[in-house]
């Protein structure tokens, strides 16, 4: 467990808000100029970085490297160079390592179409062996669209009960929320579905989408709607919509898809699954693209697959059938 680890979360959600305001606040004064916000200026991780993620990226390193002074730490993210570590402070020993991702879903936040997340979690300094499932500590906190009043935040630590709060930006009021996922047992009028963010191999993820709910729920009746999707391009986004009830079922199943061509393409990586242990805490079953336990190096390099149902009897239903036809395609 990590030391004083509820002091932790604490300095933890007041670095979040700093992030969150610096990012709401850029997004406020380029107004209708989102291009500026969508430039490209780098590539780092196989990611792109945009001009909206230097924002949060200038000021992670400042933020963390106070916080080190007192838990040294390995910090992982991106926009820390190529290797997307560095021991702060430099040349100390770590006590932990803390996985950051400062905006998770850049894409749809930067045009103002989604909001985005900022997300840590924190593991016991176990040197290149600590992974997703050595996290103790896990904090995402939503960077709100300039027209939204409201942004949540959800964490967890240790083997406590997910906890949450609603910030109104406008009146400065905290409100507790309860992380609630969905307790239907079909995914029939529900959303769910597999992630098919970018060009490329998206034709073989959509069959095995339309593949699985008509399995499950049978030939689709022709002039009506079964079940649906969103394709939500961010992660913690996903997790969050698994969390509060609004989807039942979510799969990345892009490295396995990539993969199965002998290419690589965009896919999520360890920082983008750095709250899963919020998920899990919620009630989320999540596991890995074939179906067993989730875990990653906490790196900025691995590609990774994932699976997420609302609860048990979502996963009985789509589970086999999703496993079957990955082994039918050879994926």
């Amino acid at each position: 467990m990590v030391r004083d680890a509820e002091r932790l979360l604490g300095r933890l959600r007041r670095i979040h808000a700093a992030l969150r305001d610096a990012v709401v606040d850029s997004c406020e004064r380029a107004g209708a100029n989102l291009d500026a916000l969508a430039t490209v200026v780098g590539s780092e991780a196989g990611d792109t970085i945009f001009a909206l993620d230097r924002v949060s990226e200038d000021a992670l390193v400042e933020h963390f490297d106070a916080l080190a002074r007192e838990w040294p730490m390995r910090l992982v993210a991106e926009g820390l160079g190529q290797t997307g570590r560095r021991t702060l402070p430099e040349g100390a020993t770590p006590e932990i390592t803390v996985i950051v991702d400062p905006i998770d879903g850049t894409r749809g936040l930067m045009y103002q179409k989604r909001p985005g997340w900022i997300l840590t979690g924190v593991a016991p300094y176990r040197g290149d062996a600590t992974s997703l499932a050595g996290i103790t500590v896990a904090l995402q906190t939503e960077i709100p669209l300039v027209k939204q009043h409201l942004s949540d935040s959800l964490w967890v630590v240790g083997d406590g009960p997910p906890v949450g709060e609603r910030l109104n930006r406008l009146t400065g009021a905290r409100t507790p929320i309860a992380p609630r996922p969905s307790q239907a047992r079909t995914i029939e009028q529900g959303f769910g579905g597999l992630s098919r963010f970018f060009p490329g191999r998206r034709g073989i993820l959509a069959e095995i989408d339309d593949a699985v709910v008509e399995r499950i729920l049978g030939e689709l009746p022709p002039g009506r709607a079964v079940a649906f999707e969103d394709q939500y391009i961010s992660t913690a986004g996903q997790l969050y919509e698994l969390m509060m009830g609004h989807d039942r079922w979510t799969a990345d199943l892009r490295p396995l898809v990539w993969a199965m061509h002998g290419q690589r393409g965009l896919c999520c990586h360890p920082y983008d699954l750095g709250t899963v242990a919020i998920a899990r805490a919620a009630g989320i079953e999540v596991t890995d693209g074939r179906g067993r336990p989730l875990d990653a190096p906490l790196d900025v390099e691995t590609d990774v697959a994932w699976i997420g149902y609302a609860n048990s009897a979502i996963r009985a239903q789509v589970e086999p059938v999703l496993q079957h036809l990955l082994a039918e395609l050879h994926v």
